[in-house]
């Protein structure tokens, strides 16, 4: 069966390795152009494409799914299958309606909830306990497919988003190659999904990353884990944007301590960098300050970046 494979970041990757250290035929794969990365704006194959070429497997990489050029590609190398991971943008229904096998999906959540581009993320945010991957035939819709296979995992009280995601992309092409098997010998059967319980996770923007500290400190903890290491929450110290990376919340540990205390506002710094806010207090592990470096709270406090009383968020 001759695949196809659309995928761009190292969650499809991971998928595109296991496709072909299980001696799937992989014909080509398409992923987005290269871009530039960095401070020097440095032109960057995406990971896709980088394994791809290790592999000798050609990599197609249009502008646009849209040209009357790349359907003549499609009909020309004329895949049974397509499976799609994390491409990064809508695949049109001449592309949908073209292999014998139809296309494939591998998905970051368990369908139908948290359909859409942020998954994972949403997940964690959203302070879910369970979560997991979902392999489905793909439609006009977002993610709203007939689903093929699902597989839960639970979501560790402090897992972060890059923890998670590796432990998906895994599954997931665990998960695929079972598809791919059942799809082979006419086995698979599919699966509608219901309309109820559903959740679209858009697409992350600097607007979500930032850090609201009049919501409650658990709410604010899985911002900052669901969003670690990348993009990564923000809040704001003398008009710079501070990443917060790392982060655990604690009780008040001197309730008379707190008396009259504004949420944002640093309350101790002699270990790590203590921010008051409801219900818990923030405890900032690692961070960086825009333009600079990652660093541990404790280094930048060190750097005397930071003071006892100081409000974060204030621009």
């Amino acid at each position: 069966m001759k695949i196809l494979f659309m995928g761009t970041p190292e969650f499809a990757r991971v998928s595109l390795e296991y496709l072909i250290k299980n001696k799937c035929e992989v014909i080509g794969i398409v992923t987005q152009p290269d871009k530039p990365v960095g401070r020097k704006m440095t032109l960057t194959p995406p990971p896709v494409k980088e394994y791809a070429l290790s592999e000798n497997i050609p990599v197609y990489q249009p502008q646009t799914l849209k040209s009357a050029e790349f359907f003549d590609l499609i009909k020309e190398i004329a895949p049974d299958i397509i499976i799609v991971a994390a491409y990064g943008k809508l695949i049109p229904k001449y592309i949908l309606d073209f292999p014998q096998y139809g296309c494939v999906d591998v998905h970051g959540s368990l369908l139908p909830k948290y359909r859409g581009a942020s998954p994972i993320n949403a997940a964690i945010m959203n302070g879910e306990k369970v979560t997991g991957i979902t392999i489905m035939y793909m439609d006009e819709g977002i993610d709203t497919g007939d689903m093929i296979l699902k597989e839960s995992t639970g979501i560790g009280k402090h897992e972060t988003f890059g923890e998670l995601h590796d432990r998906l992309a895994e599954i997931g092409g665990k998960l695929l190659i079972e598809a791919i098997n059942q799809i082979q010998n006419g086995t698979v059967k599919r699966e509608k999904q219901p309309e109820s319980d559903t959740f679209y996770a858009k697409k992350i923007d600097d607007d979500m990353c930032e850090i609201d500290w009049n919501i409650p400190a658990k709410v604010i903890y899985d911002k900052i884990r669901g969003l670690s290491p990348s993009p990564a929450a923000f809040t704001w110290l003398n008009g710079k944007k501070l990443k917060i990376l790392k982060a655990i919340y604690s009780d008040y540990k001197d309730v008379s301590a707190i008396k009259d205390k504004k949420s944002g506002e640093v309350i101790d710094i002699r270990n790590n960098i203590e921010v008051f806010a409801i219900g818990y207090t923030i405890i900032i592990l690692e961070l960086q300050l825009e333009g600079g470096k990652i660093m541990s709270a404790k280094d930048f406090v060190n750097g005397r970046k930071i003071e006892k009383g100081m409000i974060l968020g204030e621009k």
